[in-house]
């Protein structure tokens, strides 16, 4: 288990603004794994996110698991220092790795070398690697390679954090409030935030498509547990599991009830794990963006206890 601390949860926490964790597959972050296989001569490859107890990989070549334990995770090292390359020429000999499972079993890891993804704030999230069961060292050419697809990935992801950002802030703005608040109600609102869980290892059993119709399931599914005559609305951020309801007025609270009451079953008949927060408007003034924010914030807290508990 990974201890908590406010440095970690703020590095997390930028994670999490990414929603890049268990998103599905990208051929953009495929081609960087099979070109830092390429470049470094090397059978494995990885994009790796160290996310609460685990690491993920958003890319692999040469490696079959999905995901593996953060306390095994070579990667895990490699983010405590951000700006620069942590190169392994033989686990073996390293006090670090020497009796790790990914050295001592079946992958029989020799070699390591990662750089770090930094976030604009200095964050390190993870790293783009490569990994060797020989014991070898990188030429300066290759460790350049390795750290211009790092360099790479981050524009790939500041790219899909900014698209979403603004999609987001596009669909928060759909619909205002209805006309039948009273005038003390206009301007505040309840964010609700449902996200759902684990998309890739779900589109992996179950196929892209099947994942799609069950999540505009879920969208209908939230629509029609609205209330009618507040204006309130469902939107879904494109191409992720992640829906947010915008509840009108001061008194959301047994209408966000009404919502948040329907996500069981749903869980259950589909297989899929739902995790929801909220936010309240605390003026009617503040900013939709703000209140997004603490939602999400909430979200991250909450996966923090579940990871620990």
């Amino acid at each position: 288990m990974i201890p908590a601390s406010e440095q970690e949860f703020s590095r997390q926490r930028e994670l999490d603004t990414y929603r890049i964790v268990d998103s599905l597959p990208e051929e953009a972050y495929e081609d960087i794994v099979r070109l830092a296989s390429l470049v470094c001569g090397a059978p494995t490859a990885l994009i790796s996110f160290i996310d609460r107890d685990r690491q993920w990989f958003k890319a692999r070549t040469g490696f079959d698991c999905a995901q593996s334990a953060r306390d095994e995770a070579f990667c895990d090292h490699a983010i405590r220092t951000p700006d620069r390359l942590m190169e392994v020429p033989d686990a073996r000999l390293d006090a670090r790795f020497e009796s790790n499972p990914l050295v001592t079993g079946d992958s029989r890891v020799r070699f390591y070398a990662g750089m770090p993804l930094t976030t604009p704030s200095g964050a390190a999230i993870g790293t783009v690697c490569v990994l060797d069961r020989q014991p070898r060292r990188l030429d300066d050419g290759q460790r350049a390679a390795l750290a211009a697809l790092a360099r790479l990935t981050m524009n790939l992801l500041e790219g899909r954090h900014r698209e979403r950002a603004l999609q987001r802030a596009a669909l928060l703005a759909e619909a205002p409030a209805a006309p039948v608040l009273a005038a003390g109600d206009v301007g505040y609102c309840t964010l609700l935030i449902v996200q759902a869980q684990a998309l890739a290892a779900c589109a992996e059993r179950l196929g892209e498509r099947a994942v799609e119709r069950t999540l505009q399931s879920l969208d209908s599914l939230l629509e029609a547990a609205l209330v009618p005559g507040y204006g309130d609305h469902v939107s879904r951020v494109a191409g992720s599991g992640e829906l947010i309801a915008a509840l009108h007025g001061r008194d959301t609270q047994a209408r966000l009830q009404a919502m948040v009451q329907v996500l069981p079953a749903f869980e259950r008949t589909h297989g899929i794990r739902l995790l929801h927060a909220a936010a309240h408007a605390d003026r009617p003034d503040e900013r939709v963006e703000q209140i997004y924010l603490r939602a999400d914030e909430s979200l991250s807290r909450l996966k923090d206890a579940l990871a620990a508990s």
